[in-house]
C-alpha cells in the first residue's frame, strides 16, 4: 500500500449540503477502488490563481488515503467526471 494525498477543489457556487455530498462522494470512490482514507483536511474557500469556469474563488480539500498503485489511476477517471470538482491532483507521498 502506498500513501497518496488528493487536492480537491470544488466549485464555490454549490451550497453546503452539495458540497458535502461531492466530498462524501470522493471519498465513496476511494475506498471502492481499495484506498483507505486517512486524514480529510478543509482548507475553507480560497482565491483562485486565475478564474475557472467564470469562478475566482473555490473549496480546497487535501485528502490522504492509503492504497493500491491502481487507486489513483481509477479514482482521477471519476474525478474528470464530476461536475462540481473543477480541479484535483492526486500525488504519492515519499515514504
Amino acid at each position: 500500500m502506498n500513501k497518496y494525498e488528493l487536492v480537491v477543489v470544488i466549485s464555490s457556487k454549490l451550497e453546503d449540503e452539495e458540497r458535502a455530498a461531492a466530498l462524501e462522494k470522493v471519498q465513496n470512490y476511494i475506498t471502492r477502488f481499495g484506498g483507505t482514507v486517512t486524514n480529510v483536511d478543509e482548507w475553507g474557500k480560497k482565491r483562485l490563481a486565475y478564474e475557472i469556469q467564470k469562478m475566482k474563488e473555490a473549496f480546497y480539500y487535501i485528502i490522504q488515503f492509503d492504497g493500491e498503485t491502481n487507486t489513483p489511476n481509477e479514482l482521477e477517471g471519476r474525478l474528470r467526471l464530476m461536475e462540481p470538482v473543477i480541479r484535483y491532483l492526486c500525488v504519492r507521498q515519499d515514504a
